[in-house]
């Protein structure tokens, strides 16, 4: 019941708006057009402003970094899930199957994102 007041100013504001816009759009309609563009263009200059020094933010290059590591090793885990154990026939396959369990595992599929690890937060000390 407290906000009455506010929702009454603003339903207020709102109404005068109206007129407004429809009061300048039956005594000029030349003028609110043109200023219909005119508000349209500094949005979209605006607009393309604040996008353009929002993309050179660091963190949205870790996000990048996270994505690309992730679709890396969902790749892997989709490869793993389609071979399929293929049947033993020869002695030289068995011999190839050694050679590539004893091949140590490269961590590719890890990446590293920069951060504040190392930074300890400031405590009282007693």
């Amino acid at each position: 019941m407290k906000n009455r007041t506010s929702f009454y100013f603003v339903i207020g504001l709102i109404m005068l708006a109206i007129i407004g816009v429809v009061s300048r759009f039956i005594s000029n309609p030349m003028a609110f057009i043109q200023g219909i563009f005119i508000f349209l263009i500094i949005g979209f200059g605006i607009f393309f402003l604040v996008r353009r020094f929002y993309g050179a933010n660091p963190a949205k290059s870790e996000q990048s970094a996270f994505r690309k590591a992730a679709k890396r090793s969902k790749k892997r885990f989709q490869q793993k899930d389609s071979r399929k154990p293929a049947a033993k026939t020869a002695n030289s396959n068995v011999s190839t199957l050694k050679k590539v369990k004893n091949k140590p595992r490269s961590a590719a599929h890890l990446t590293v994102i920069e951060g504040k690890k190392g930074k300890k937060k400031k405590r009282a000390s007693f």
